[in-house]
């Protein structure tokens, strides 16, 4: 699992995603989990915790700014830090060597 540090500002950067999860993965979207800090609105002194998770190109994350441009924009919130974590779900197989003898 590879962690990331996102800048939270807005970007205008769009992309056209791959409609299945499938050809997502084979388009090296990988599973990413972002750990969002906010100020509760009613009382600034206090953070609250938000989990996220979505199908995500590292280390660009697209789908995430988008998310985090429409909470800015849309959510009374304001956004304390953003901790993100990436992992591919395709990998190449492991070969591992077994010291072993079965006897049938």
């Amino acid at each position: 699992m590879t962690f990331f540090d996102v800048d939270v500002r807005p970007q205008s950067e769009s992309q056209s995603d791959p409609k299945s999860d499938m050809a997502r993965q084979m388009a090296d979207y990988r599973l990413t989990t972002a750990k969002i800090l906010y100020h509760m609105p009613d009382h600034p002194g206090l953070l609250q915790e938000y989990i996220w998770q979505q199908l995500d190109l590292a280390p660009r994350f697209p789908e995430l700014r988008r998310f985090l441009d429409f909470w800015t924009k849309e959510l009374d919130g304001p956004l304390h830090s953003v901790r993100v974590a990436s992992a591919e779900l395709i990998t190449p197989g492991r070969y591992r060597p077994v010291d072993c003898l079965l006897v049938h």
